[in-house]
């Protein structure tokens, strides 16, 4: 292998681990912040409460991907970038609950899809911050 292939390699070893990590960071963030909400009785149902439900839950994960982020010395334009890709879902998604095309599983399902190409593309963005050097 040369050296150019090696470091080829080794960026998008970064890159890839990097998405990984933010999904780590996010489903933690997710659990460990939910079921801290539902200790305190702040438990919320997507099917009562979808609007509700899904911007506490995408709060939720954007805290841990927030924290992993800047634990790895991102600063606040890429850690926020990330956490967008939680929120930016929901612009199309919840006219479409409110008219009752889609159910408060359907908003849950189509905005977690939605969000891992969101965050790719947010990496993607800042390509060179992500494939870089190792924060």
């Amino acid at each position: 292998m040369t050296s150019t292939t090696t470091n080829t390699g080794r960026r998008w070893g970064r890159f890839a681990l990097h998405y990984v990590e933010m999904i780590i960071a996010m489903f933690v963030g997710m659990f460990a912040l939910g079921l801290l909400q539902s200790a305190i009785g702040l438990g919320l149902s997507y099917d009562q409460q979808p609007e509700l439900w899904y911007l506490s839950m995408a709060f939720n994960m954007s805290v841990g991907m927030a924290v992993w982020m800047r634990i790895r010395g991102h600063g606040w334009g890429a850690t926020l970038e990330m956490c967008a890709a939680m929120f930016v879902p929901v612009v199309p998604l919840f006219p479409l609950l409110w008219l009752g095309v889609i159910d408060g599983g359907g908003l849950m399902v189509v905005a977690h899809v939605a969000m891992f190409p969101l965050m790719l593309a947010a990496m993607f963005r800042r390509l060179d911050e992500y494939a870089g050097c190792a924060h």
